[in-house]
């Protein structure tokens, strides 16, 4: 018997459930997903309606710096 463990894609959405967006920083730092854009992309092709929206934060250095985080809006026919 096989255990399938979720995609990254699976991993993605089960977040943004739980949590209403995630960032790059919470798809690495949470999940061990790297390349978050690439992921969003999959989705977006799979129908999923992926907003991103441009968030100010700063760095560890206090710096002000523009970051995308994602949500979802359903899955689009």
């Amino acid at each position: 018997m096989q255990h399938s463990n979720p995609t990254q894609n699976e991993r993605i959405l089960s977040y943004i459930e739980e949590n209403g967006s995630i960032t790059q920083l919470e798809a690495l730092n949470e999940l061990g997903v790297m390349r978050l854009a690439s992921r969003i992309s999959d989705l977006k092709r799979k129908g999923y309606n992926i907003k991103s929206e441009n968030v100010t934060v700063k760095n560890r250095y206090g710096e002000k710096c523009s970051i995308k985080k994602y949500s979802i809006g359903g899955v689009t026919q």
